[in-house]
C-alpha cells in the first residue's frame, strides 16, 4: 500500500511538472519584428556591427537594430511594429499615359490593432525589444524603443494588462497605455489620446519626478510642468495620424478603350507585354 501511494504520489509530481514545463513553453516570449511601410527622405539602419545599410519601404527590422534618419527638414520614416506581413507599396514601371478620371486606386491602412511609430528627422531610435506570448484569451507584448536623439510620433493600440510599451529617453523612460503622442528626446511629451507615466531623473537634484500625462496634455520633464494642448495643435495632429495610416499600395489602371480595369504588375507588363 505505502509502495503504491508513493508511486501515485511520483506520478502527481511528475504530471504536475510536466504540465509546468508545457505551460512554460507554451508562453514563452517570441521575437517579434518591426517593417518600415514608408521612407521620405535619407534613412539608414545598423544591426550593431556598426554597418550602416539604407533603409525602403518593406525593409523588415528585427531587436538590436538602430534607425537614423537625416537632417533633411521633413523626412521621416513610419514602422508598424510586430506587423510584418503589413502590405508594403510596391513601384509600377508600366504606367500608359491616360485620362486621371480613369484611374484609381487602392490602398492599405493600417488597423487599430496595429502599433504605427514615425520616427522624424534628425533623429536616432533604438528597436530593443518586440516579443509576443500568447497568455490566456489575450496576447502579452512587450515593447522596448530607444529616442537617443530626435523625435517620434505614434499610435499605440490597447493592450492586455501584462503588456509592456516603453520609450527610454537619455533622462528618463515613458510607458505607454494604448496612446496616441508624440515624444522628443529632450522630454517633452505631448499625449492626444489615452495617457502616458514618464519617469524623469531631475538633472539638478537626481531624483526621479514620475508624471502622468492625460489626453489633451504636454508634459516638459525639463520644468516639471503640464500644460494643455491647444485646438489648432490637436486637430494638426489628427490630420497627421490619420497620414501616418494611409499608403498607396497597388495601383489600377485602365487601359482599355472600355474602361476595363487591370491590375499593373510591378514587373511584367500587361497583355503578353515587357517592362521598359
Amino acid at each position: 500500500m505505502k509502495h503504491t501511494r508513493n508511486l501515485m504520489n511520483s506520478l502527481i509530481v511528475s504530471a504536475v511538472a510536466l504540465a509546468l514545463v508545457s505551460t512554460v513553453a507554451a508562453q514563452t516570449a517570441i521575437d517579434s519584428a518591426a517593417k518600415v511601410i514608408r521612407v521620405k527622405g535619407p534613412a539608414r539602419y545598423t544591426t550593431g556591427n556598426n554597418v550602416w545599410q539604407p533603409l525602403h519601404p518593406g525593409t523588415v527590422l528585427h531587436p538590436g537594430t538602430v534607425i537614423q534618419t537625416s537632417t533633411e527638414k521633413g523626412s521621416y520614416v513610419d514602422l508598424v511594429l510586430g506587423d510584418i506581413n503589413a502590405p508594403s507599396p510596391r513601384p509600377v514601371t508600366f504606367k500608359p499615359f491616360i485620362p486621371s478620371s480613369y484611374a484609381s486606386t487602392t490602398a492599405y491602412q493600417p488597423t487599430a490593432e496595429q502599433n504605427v511609430i514615425r520616427v522624424w528627422e534628425n533623429t536616432a531610435l533604438g528597436v530593443d525589444k518586440l516579443t509576443a506570448m500568447q497568455s490566456g484569451a489575450e496576447p502579452v507584448t512587450e515593447t522596448q524603443l530607444d529616442l537617443k536623439a530626435g523625435r517620434i510620433t505614434g499610435s499605440v493600440k490597447k493592450m492586455s494588462a501584462a503588456s509592456k510599451f516603453e520609450v527610454k529617453l537619455p533622462n528618463g523612460v515613458a510607458g505607454i497605455r494604448g496612446t496616441v503622442f508624440d515624444i522628443s528626446a529632450e522630454g517633452v511629451v505631448r499625449v492626444f489620446v489615452g495617457s502616458m507615466v514618464v519617469a524623469w531623473v531631475d538633472a539638478k537634484t537626481g531624483n526621479v519626478v514620475t508624471q502622468v500625462v492625460m489626453g489633451g496634455q504636454q508634459y516638459d520633464a525639463r520644468t516639471n510642468q503640464i500644460t494643455p494642448i491647444s485646438e489648432p495643435d490637436m486637430q494638426m495632429f489628427e490630420h497627421l495620424v490619420a497620414g501616418m495610416r494611409f499608403y498607396e499600395v497597388v495601383t489600377q489602371t485602365t487601359l482599355a478603350r472600355d474602361r476595363t480595369i487591370e491590375n499593373v504588375s510591378p514587373i511584367v507588363a500587361p497583355s503578353g507585354g515587357t517592362t521598359p
